[in-house]
């Protein structure tokens, strides 16, 4: 595969209520993991770019955090102007929905598209619909809600259908030359992909306990070619916090960073010594001035 037989490369949003699928659908599409996945809405919080180039197409998806009708805050806020900023900046958007529910927040979101906008409405989990039958009124139904480019069902985790998606969002990006390298997966550095495996941990492990005011920083790395030395840090926003993420002597922490040595292990294909440790900035997550400082945009 050589970028320059790209005929077609364009921008592909992908936006829905949270917990609809939105990372996993980026991740399988990719073939690699470049978003962290949970049950918890709010873990997708940033604009991520994942890059498949094929034959002769270069999807560049960006993966946006769940737009958020229920809370309100400085970060939910942020979170939803990601996601409207980037629908005014592709070339196709991904709706995606749970095949067979639809509800308010999936209502609030189709508000923010504008006539004109190639969007794709994917149906996603179509899988676990027990009842097939359901399906086309299901889909009758939605299509009459939107000008839709295509409706296409799809299972994100098992892939089906995703090569079907693929030729459809295909003919609706533009005609131009490739804009990463064929090899590319991500706009990303390295560091910020081991933050989000270190912060999905948290998020799997004590999410149910632990509110959302809690985000990882990497504070040094020292790098060799046989070995990686990082040293994180999870910033927290009460000191009752930190005995949530310690768990009885320190078992949950133990627990989170041995699980996320392994992934960042088999990310850098080398040995890595990891510490993460905690620290307490308190009411950081409803602050902008804060959220810029900790990466966020």
């Amino acid at each position: 595969m050589n970028t320059s037989s790209v005929t077609r490369c364009g921008f592909v949003a992908v936006v829905g209520r949270p917990n609809v699928g939105k990372s996993t659908l980026m991740n399988t599409l990719i073939g690699a993991k470049i978003s962290i996945v949970s049950r918890k809405a709010q873990t997708t919080r940033h604009r991520i770019h994942g890059v498949l180039t094929t034959d002769d197409t270069q999807f560049i998806f960006v993966d946006t955090p769940g737009f958020q009708t229920r809370h309100g805050g400085a970060m939910n806020r942020m979170m939803n102007r990601v996601v409207t900023q980037t629908l005014s900046q592709v070339d196709v958007i991904l709706f995606v929905v749970e095949a067979g529910r639809w509800g308010p927040a999936d209502e609030k979101l189709l508000e923010l598209f504008k006539p004109g906008m190639d969007v794709v409405l994917v149906l996603n989990k179509v899988d676990a619909v027990k009842n097939r039958e359901t399906l086309l009124p299901f889909i009758a139904q939605v299509s009459e809600k939107f000008d839709f480019s295509a409706i296409v069902p799809v299972s994100a985790q098992s892939g089906l259908q995703l090569d079907a998606l693929l030729q459809e969002v295909s003919q609706h990006l533009p005609q131009g030359e490739a804009i990463y390298e064929e090899d590319a997966i991500t706009d990303r550095p390295v560091r910020f992909l081991v933050a989000e495996m270190i912060r999905e941990k948290i998020f799997r492990l004590v999410g149910d306990e632990l509110p959302y005011g809690c985000t990882v920083v990497i504070e040094e790395w020292d790098e060799t070619d046989a070995r990686a030395v990082i040293k994180a840090c999870v910033v927290v926003e009460r000191e009752s916090h930190r005995p949530i993420l310690l768990g009885a002597k320190g078992v949950h922490m133990k627990r989170i960073a041995t699980e996320a040595r392994q992934e960042i292990e088999r990310l850098l294909e080398k040995s890595v010594h990891l510490e993460v440790f905690i620290k307490v900035r308190k009411g950081w997550s409803d602050r902008e001035a804060s959220l810029r400082d900790l990466g966020y945009e």
